[in-house]
């Protein structure tokens, strides 16, 4: 990892658990798995959970009075269902109390040059999301540059809120570089997430130092600890 100059003296606790998105996307992950990572998020004052569709429901049940926002993944990992899909699936996530949407682009269709269809995919949840944010997860792994600047351009014209990453599912996942680009490549009003390989202190304050408003984390505790014994009077 390259050097960087911001340093836990920089940030407030708030402000670092303020990024943090704690990720509950294991399919192997049991019911008291969630519960458990569902209070682990309310103890440390994370900003949101992002659970798996099924597990919405009782997510928000939890953590209904805590903060901690509920937010869950649409056409996930692959991004290959059809819009009608995806629309449904973002209702129905809503309804079970989601107000945080992850939408994994069709990044077949973005490979194959059909821009037109990626952004009317993104619009049409977009549009269905009310309050809702939607982030648009684009699997960097898969992608040039140049295809990774396509689709944030798209991502933006849809009236999406984010731009994210990765799913967690690929080779690699967030990158400085790819976070600079990203970050560069749209407007004040969109927001950058870093997803997947994010699992220490020092990473954590890399990817925001890159760009990353937000931040998919499973290690969670582990960062946040780091940070309370670091900055221990």
């Amino acid at each position: 990892m390259e050097p960087i100059s911001l340093t836990v003296d920089d940030v407030t606790y708030e402000q670092l658990a303020g990024t943090i998105d704690h990720s509950l996307l294991k399919p192997m992950l049991t019911d008291d798995d969630v519960l458990a990572g569902c209070k682990l998020a309310a103890d440390y004052q994370v900003v949101s959970v992002c659970v798996r569709p099924a597990d919405v429901a009782p997510a928000a049940s939890v953590l209904e009075g805590t903060g901690v926002a509920v937010g869950t993944v649409v056409s996930f990992p692959h991004g290959d269902s059809t819009t009608a899909i995806k629309v449904a699936e973002a209702e129905k996530a809503m309804e079970d109390g989601a107000v945080e949407l992850d939408m994994v682009l069709n990044f077949g269709w973005l490979l194959s040059g059909r821009d037109e269809d990626v952004q009317a995919d993104i619009a049409a949840v977009v549009r269905v999301s009310g309050d809702s944010l939607v982030k648009v997860i684009f699997e960097n792994a898969y992608l040039t540059d140049e295809q990774k600047v396509t689709a944030c351009h798209l991502s933006e014209a849809a009236g999406a809120d984010y731009v994210k990453t990765s799913t967690g599912y690929a080779p690699t996942g967030a990158t400085i570089a790819d976070l600079r680009l990203m970050r560069a490549n749209v407007g004040p009003r969109m927001k950058v997430k870093a997803a997947h390989g994010v699992r220490t202190l020092d990473a954590l304050l890399a990817v925001i130092e890159a760009g990353a408003d937000r931040c998919g984390a499973t290690a969670t505790a582990t960062m946040l600890d780091d940070f309370r014994a670091r900055t221990a009077s």
